[in-house]
């Protein structure tokens, strides 16, 4: 016998199958309702708390005062975390909420705790309302009562951190520049000093005393001109005097000699001669210095007729060694011209020694402005260096009363942890729709399968497909008196069936949705 094709499955002949096969479907799926429940309550379960914490940003214009701490914010979040989840700071969480002390937890070794511990802490950056920029904390754990508590005193650390740590960069900061501002002002005494001390040095020198120098050397110029014309004129005026004492001295000579007959080898008067002796040295200083051979010759001659007559002078007359008006005149002349003369060369020497430092000065103006100019440019360096640093100190000194005031960037909590109801882990909603679909996967699965491999005759369609023999008439079911009674209790069993179904369904869905807690509350008040 061939196989008939396969007629489809009418949806009444579905309903036929799942009420010929209720048990298979309502047996499998009232045990998976009941390990479901069995799980949803004996699993371990983890609770979590989450708080959210916005960044509200310095209620003093930033125009105003600058901010000390200008990284973003996820590096600054990240920076905190660490400090969060640091080895000290678990280490207090662990011990304040005596963590980890149950009796399967007494040999777990402590740093594996802090990494447990660790894990359960997760910081994460979100976007509020307005685009503004927050965070949350959360912590999962087993106790929801603890589970909130750590999760706000994390908030809480968190928010003292960041204050602590804005605290401590805008003084650590500020320290900074003041060591910085210091040094740069010993810097800048330094170059003032040396500046200071390099005018003094090059006093007179300076290249904004170019002009006065210039001026100076001009009027030293005119005055050396002026002397060495005094001094021509004064030794001219001396030649003269002295050309005059030669012919006078010659006309004398001419008179005084002894007539023809009278003693030829009379002398002339000795005070005369010393007198003439003394004018012609006089007369030679101005041409010949001190070491020329006849001025040594006539001071020797001097110095003798002086000794020779100094004999003479005690026994003689005063009025013998008076020399004549006009000799006296003469002399006197001299003597005033030499000093003129000596007067005028200290000028010239001193007015043109004066010529060469002012020529110096004017030679070396070049040099000096460019040294002066380096020193001025590492002057104005370090002074613009000085300047910038005492304006970020000024800064930093307001950024540092901002922190302390705390106008600048605060966290504030926006939603504290709360008491968590349902646990996270498991996923209730997830082992809901498993148990679910696989109780009815399982029953409906071996239902239908077992429909499958029936290969009997259920309804007159199936005789004339497979046998291709006209159903002529059918005879119903005869049901005795005792099958209607099977029939009826088969028909409550079943309805029971599908009540305590319905009802494991029920508990296993308030279960899911509510929480066990509550689930058991909610039953101890309806009276169950």
């Amino acid at each position: 016998m061939t196989d008939a094709p396969s007629m489809p499955i009418k949806p009444d002949e579905i309903i036929e199958i799942i009420l010929k096969r209720r048990w298979l479907i309502i047996i499998p799926f009232c045990l998976t309702l009941m390990v479901g429940i069995y799980l949803a309550i004996t699993l371990p379960k983890l609770y979590k708390a989450s708080t959210l914490i916005l960044i509200q940003p310095q209620k003093v214009p930033v125009s105003f005062v600058q901010p000390i701490i200008s990284s973003d914010m996820e590096t600054r979040i990240s920076t905190i975390s660490q400090q969060i989840l640091s080895r000290s700071n678990l280490e207090k969480i662990i011990q304040q909420f005596k963590l980890f002390n149950e009796p399967e937890n007494s040999k777990m070794f402590f740093e594996d705790k802090i990494e447990k511990l660790r894990l359960r802490i997760k910081v994460d950056v979100t976007r509020t309302r307005g685009d503004a920029d927050a965070f949350s904390i959360s912590y999962t754990g087993e106790d929801p009562e603890k589970v909130m508590q750590i999760a706000n005193t994390l908030a809480s650390f968190f928010i003292d951190e960041s204050l602590k740590l804005r605290e401590e960069t805008a003084l650590g900061t500020n320290t900074f520049l003041d060591v910085e501002l210091e040094s740069m002002r010993k810097r800048l005494e330094e170059k003032e000093a040396f500046l200071k001390t390099y005018r003094e040095s090059y006093m007179g020198g300076l290249p904004e005393q170019l002009d006065t120098n210039l001026r100076v050397l001009d009027r030293l110029q005119e005055q050396l001109n002026s002397k060495q014309e005094g001094l021509r004129d004064a030794q001219s005026r001396l030649d003269l005097l002295n050309s005059q004492t030669v012919e006078r001295e010659k006309t004398q000579d001419s008179l005084t000699k002894a007539p023809e007959g009278v003693m030829a080898g009379a002398e002339m008067d000795p005070a005369v001669q010393l007198a003439r002796l003394k004018d012609q040295l006089a007369y030679l200083k101005t041409r010949y210095t001190e070491q020329h051979p006849d001025i040594k010759r006539l001071q020797t001659t001097i110095a003798k007729m002086e000794e020779r007559l100094s004999g003479k002078i005690r026994g003689a007359a005063p009025d013998q060694l008076i020399m004549s008006p006009q000799s006296m005149e003469n002399r006197k002349r001299q003597e005033e011209l030499l000093n003129e003369i000596q007067t005028l060369k200290s000028d010239i020497q001193s007015i043109t020694h004066q010529i060469q430092v002012y020529q110096t000065r004017v030679e070396d103006t070049p040099k000096r402005e460019q040294e002066l100019l380096t020193i001025k440019r590492d002057y104005q360096n370090i002074m613009e260096s000085y300047n910038s640093l005492l304006g970020k100190k000024l800064e930093a000194e307001l950024a540092v009363n901002m922190e302390k005031k705390q106008k600048g960037e605060q966290f504030r909590i926006i939603d504290s942890a709360r008491l968590p109801e349902k646990p996270v882990s498991p996923n209730m909603m997830k082992l809901f729709a498993i148990v679910v679909v696989l109780g009815l996967g399982i029953g409906g699965g071996v239902a239908f399968l077992l429909e499958f491999l029936d290969h009997s005759f259920k309804r007159p369609d199936d005789i004339e497909s497979y046998l291709g023999i006209t159903v002529l008439a059918t005879i119903p079911l005869i049901i005795q008196p005792g099958g209607l009674v099977k029939k009826r209790v088969a028909a409550i069993l079943s309805i029971l069936a599908v009540i305590c179904s319905l009802t494991l369904l029920a508990g296993f869905s308030l279960v899911t949705l509510v929480g066990q807690d509550k689930a058991l509350n909610w039953i101890q008040r309806a009276g169950f």
